[in-house]
């Protein structure tokens, strides 16, 4: 049970990752938002680290400098 979850948290941060890159969102609070939008209902948990959302962070400065 417990690497299931694993493999679900990844791919929650995956898609966070993702949705960072795309420019859309400002911050970590938005990818999470977006997330629940979509249905991961893991979100919170999968972004509960705060290496976690500094990554996504940065990766939505690094989108939006790039856009």
């Amino acid at each position: 049970m417990i690497h299931g979850d694993d493999r679900s948290l990844q791919a929650a941060r995956a898609r966070a990752y993702a949705l960072a890159e795309s420019g859309q969102f400002d911050n970590s609070n938005a990818v999470q938002q977006a997330l629940v939008a979509e249905g991961w209902s893991n979100a919170g948990r999968a972004l509960d680290s705060d290496y976690a959302r500094k990554a996504i962070g940065e990766k939505c400065r690094a989108a939006a400098k790039a856009h």
